[in-house]
């Protein structure tokens, strides 16, 4: 069964309204490239607007000045919930 969705039936503020489903979508994403692991590493996630079409979505190191590295990034589209971009920060 294929169910499309119209115009129509858009929600006003697109299909990723706020923080908390952008980063619902980026773990979704990230798991399968990363693994439970360095997710679990990387707690908590954090979500902005970049602009108000696109959500960027990281992960977070610990707050210990002897840990160096980068985080999971995602780039979301607020409006259909497209990846944009996957990467992880040096």
């Amino acid at each position: 069964m294929v169910i499309l969705a119209s115009a129509q039936t858009k929600p006003k503020d697109g299909f990723v309204p706020d923080a908390a489903t952008a980063i619902k979508i980026a773990v979704a994403v990230w798991e399968p490239i990363y693994g439970t692991n360095t997710l679990a590493y990387e707690k908590p996630y954090r979500a902005r607007l970049l602009t108000n079409t696109v959500w960027k979505v990281e992960g977070s190191l610990p707050r210990d000045p002897s840990i160096v590295g980068g985080v999971m990034t995602a780039l979301i589209a607020k409006e259909d919930g497209r990846i944009l971009d996957v990467y992880h920060t040096k």
